[in-house]
């Protein structure tokens, strides 16, 4: 089969790869449909050999794509009855832990402490055909559900999905999202169905509109220097209650802080970047809650799935562009400029 990998330096190259075989406890995925992520673009941007790559030890290449959803179409010895059945609709939790330790028992198996493998990253993930992973780290996918919106909730979405339910947001709040990418733009359509009155910040038009369309009350383009005090112009000088940093910048995530109000709450999602506080006066003495909040559980997906299954929650808006796997190039070239929604290869 072929596969999409990233060998550094903004190339992405397609290889041929064997068909994947379950080996015990595992299943084969039949990919319907693998999503781009931001995080991507850290190793697609990388410099060739540079050790975020991920590589293994060898050197040898690994299939991109840590957002993966499709049909199980074998499964290994071991599997227990009723888990990840032949032909079922499936996304994948894209970690593997020691499947053992509470963690991992837990669902949250990326916080391992015996060390973790991340599909798309350090194993073989869901650009390609096909893809094989632990049976435990299937996650049913809703029959009203597409595969692509599937894709989404594997990553993105259900990464903005996560860190919302843990800053425990209400209709009561006022929400400011920095950074419009597939994660924030995420934030912003469920803290908008959630009621609150949501503030979208970015350096690109593009996506300002596109989080305009999602639901956000005001969009605020963040390149101007003057984002704390336009905040606070816009909440009667209090600033917001709550802020969510998706896109990782130090700058992003100081305005971040300085703009919520006494007794609020700041989220991190967005990887990267560097932050430096004066604890007494940008911590201790507005008495913030900050919180870093990395992806989700499994049954944290299930639950973002049923929440955008039973509320009828029309994710498909989230994609911009779809491609076929003979497009990568063109498609990480594009996703790279950071102007658009949400790319997804289609299968």
């Amino acid at each position: 089969m072929k596969g999409v990998v990233f060998p550094g330096d903004r190339q992405v190259e397609t290889l041929d790869f064997p068909d994947p075989s379950p080996g015990p406890d595992e299943v084969v995925m039949e990919i319907r449909a693998s999503g781009m992520c931001g995080s991507d673009l850290h190793i697609y941007r990388a410099a060739a050999g540079d050790p975020s790559l991920g590589l293994p030890a060898d050197g040898s290449p690994v299939i991109a794509g840590h957002e993966p959803c499709g049909v199980v179409v074998a499964r290994g010895a071991g599997v227990p009855d009723g888990v990840a059945p032949l032909g079922s609709r499936v996304m994948c939790h894209h970690y593997r832990g020691c499947g053992i330790c509470a963690t991992c028992r837990s669902g949250w198996q990326q916080l391992c402490s015996e060390g973790i493998a991340v599909y798309g990253v350090t194993e073989h993930g869901a650009h390609a055909p096909y893809m094989k992973a632990p049976a435990a780290t299937m996650v049913p996918l809703p029959e009203s559900l597409s595969f692509a919106e599937g894709a989404a909730i594997s990553c993105g979405t259900g990464t903005a999905y996560a860190a919302l339910e843990r800053m425990r947001l209400t209709g009561r709040d006022t929400l400011a999202v920095f950074g419009q990418g597939p994660v924030g733009l995420s934030a912003v359509m469920f803290a908008a169905e959630m009621g609150a009155r949501v503030i979208a910040l970015d350096i690109s038009r593009e996506r300002l509109a596109l989080a305009r369309d999602f639901g956000a009350s005001e969009c605020v383009d963040s390149s101007d220097g003057e984002v704390v005090q336009r905040l606070h112009d816009m909440t009667r000088g209090e600033g917001v209650s709550m802020a969510i940093d998706c896109s990782g910048s130090s700058q992003a995530c100081i305005q971040a802080v300085r703009s919520t109000r006494t007794w609020g709450i700041v989220c991190f999602v967005g990887e990267g970047g560097t932050l430096t506080l004066d604890v007494s006066q940008d911590m201790l003495r507005r008495q913030l809650t900050l919180i870093g909040s990395w992806t989700f559980s499994s049954p944290g997906q299930s639950e973002c799935a049923r929440y955008v299954a039973d509320r009828g929650i029309d994710l498909e808006r989230i994609f911009t562009h779809r491609y076929s796997l003979d497009q990568a190039e063109e498609a990480y070239r594009r996703f790279d400029r950071q102007t658009t929604g949400k790319g997804v290869f289609e299968f």
